[in-house]
C-alpha cells in the first residue's frame, strides 16, 4: 500500500506550464502529481489538494473544496492544459494566499491546527519578484517546498522555500525521473504519530502533540467532557452569532433571517425594513399606511374602514357627529349640505339658520310703504266723493231752474 496515514493537509501544488516546459515533460508533471495523490490519505476531513497552474498568468485549477476522492483529483488532473509563456512564480504564490488559501475555497480555520502547505515545481528562473512574496506566505504559516528541473534557479528556489532549506528544497535533473521525489515527498509527510495511525479515538479532529495527541472538533462543535467526542453547539445562543433579528440553526452552523416585514441584506447578518405599502404587498382597499416593517389600512375622505380592517364603506355624512349643521343636514354622495327648517333663513355661514320667522314680520320700511298707500288711498276716496256731492248740486239746482222757468210761462 503506497498511501500512507499523514497528518491532514491544505495541501495546494503550484506548477510551471511555461514555454520552457515541452508539453511531453508537462504530462510527466501530471503523471508525477497522480502519483502524489496516490501516497497522500485523502479525504475531507484528512488531506485536501488543490492545483495550480501559472505561466504570465496564473490559474486555478480547482481549489481545496472540490474533490475529496483521489480518483476524482487524478481525472481533474489529467485535463489540465499548459499555459505556455512566461514565469510568474510569485504571482501565482501570491494568488495562492489570496484565492486558495481561504475558507470560502475550502481552507479550514486556523483552530482546527491542519498545516498549510504549498509544493512549487518549475524549470526556471523567476521573471517577476518571488522573494517579498514568498516571505509573506511564510509568516501567514503556509509551508513552501521548492522543487527545480533541470534549468531551475537554485538561488530562487531557496529563496522561496521555507526552513530548513534541505529538507524544503528538491532538484531533479529532468522531468522524466521526477516521480524519484514522490517517494521524499512520502517520507516528509508520512509522520509515524499516534494521530497519523487512526489510533487516537478521537471522533473528529486529532492534534499531534509530540509522543502524545490532544483531541479537538470542528467548527460549530465542542469537545465533550471524555475529551474524544464532540456535541454540536447551539450556534444561535447569545453571542455566538451575528445576526440582526432572527438566528436559525443548522447542523453545527446558523443562517440569519428576519422578522416579517423585513428583508435580509446582501450581508446576510442584517435587516432592512420592507415597503409594505408598495404595489402587490399589501391588500387595503384604499389607502395602505407604512408603520416599520407592517401597516395598517384607511380610506378615502368619505368612507369608512369596514370591520375587516381591509375594505371601505362611503360613510353617511350626515350621521350625527358627522356634520356641523344648526338644523337640517342634506346629504349629496359624499358630502352634504345645510338647510334650515321652514321659515328660518340659512345665515352666510351656510351652517346656522335665523331664528326669525320672516312670514310674520314687516320690516320697517314696508310698513312705511304701507301707510303712505292707505293715506294714498284715503285721500283719493274723500276728493272723490267731494266731486260727486258737487256734480250732484248742480245737476239739482239745473232741474229747479228748468222747472220755475216753465212756471211761468204758465
Amino acid at each position: 500500500d503506497t498511501a500512507c496515514k499523514n497528518r491532514p493537509l491544505d495541501l495546494v501544488f503550484i506548477v510551471d506550464s511555461s514555454r520552457s516546459v515541452r508539453p511531453e515533460e508537462f504530462e510527466k508533471v501530471k503523471i508525477f502529481l497522480s502519483e502524489m495523490i496516490d501516497t497522500l490519505d485523502v479525504g475531507e476531513r484528512t488531506t485536501r489538494v488543490a492545483v495550480m497552474n501559472y505561466a504570465s498568468t496564473v490559474k486555478v485549477e480547482f481549489p481545496l473544496r472540490t474533490y475529496f476522492d483521489k480518483a476524482s483529483l487524478k481525472e481533474a488532473v489529467s485535463r489540465i492544459e499548459p499555459l505556455s509563456a512566461g514565469t510568474m512564480t510569485g504571482l501565482a504564490i501570491q494568488t495562492a494566499m489570496d484565492e486558495v488559501f481561504t475558507e470560502e475555497m475550502g481552507t479550514r480555520p486556523a483552530t482546527f491546527n491542519i498545516p498549510k502547505v504549498v509544493i512549487v515545481v518549475t524549470d526556471g528562473r523567476p521573471q517577476d519578484q518571488v522573494q517579498d512574496v514568498a516571505a509573506s506566505a511564510r509568516t501567514a504559516g503556509i509551508e513552501i517546498y521548492a522543487v527545480g528541473v533541470d534549468r531551475a534557479d537554485m538561488q530562487s528556489l531557496r529563496i522561496m522555500a521555507s526552513e530548513p532549506l534541505d529538507e524544503h528544497v528538491f532538484y531533479v535533473e529532468t522531468y522524466g525521473v521526477i516521480e524519484k521525489l514522490t517517494s521524499k515527498f512520502r517520507e516528509t509527510f508520512c509522520a509515524v504519530n499516534v494521530c497519523a495511525l487512526g489510533s487516537h479515538g478521537c471522533q473528529q479532529v486529532c492534534v499531534s502533540n509530540g509522543a502524545s495527541y490532544l483531541c479537538d472538533c470542528y467548527e460549530g462543535y465542542t469537545l465533550n467532557p471524555d475529551k474524544r467526542t464532540c456535541s454540536a453547539v447551539d450556534t444561535c445562543a447569545p453571542g455566538r452569532h451575528e445576526c440582526d433579528q432572527i438566528c436559525v440553526s443548522n447542523n453545527g452552523s446558523y443562517v440569519c433571517d428576519c422578522y416579517e416585514g423585513y428583508t435580509l441584506n446582501p450581508d446576510k447578518k442584517t435587516c432592512s425594513a420592507m415597503d409594505m405599502c408598495a404595489p402587490g404587498r399589501h391588500d387595503c382597499a384604499q389607502v395602505c399606511l407604512s408603520n416599520d416593517g407592517s401597516y395598517s389600512c384607511s380610506c378615502y375622505e368619505g368612507y369608512t374602514l369596514n370591520p375587516d380592517k381591509k375594505t371601505c364603506s362611503a360613510a353617511n355624512t350626515c350621521a350625527p357627529g358627522r356634520h356641523n349643521c344648526q338644523q337640517v343636514c342634506v346629504r349629496d354622495d359624499l358630502f352634504y349640505t345645510c338647510d334650515c327648517h321652514q321659515g328660518h333663513p340659512l345665515n352666510p355661514d351656510r351652517k346656522t339658520c335665523s331664528s326669525v320667522i320672516t312670514s310674520s314680520l314687516v320690516t320697517t320700511e314696508e310698513s312705511c310703504k304701507c301707510e303712505a298707500i292707505v293715506a294714498l288711498r284715503d285721500s283719493v276716496t274723500s276728493h272723490l266723493e267731494a266731486l260727486s256731492s258737487k256734480y250732484i248740486l248742480f245737476e239739482v239746482s239745473e232741474k229747479l231752474q228748468a222747472y220755475q222757468d216753465r212756471q211761468q210761462i204758465v
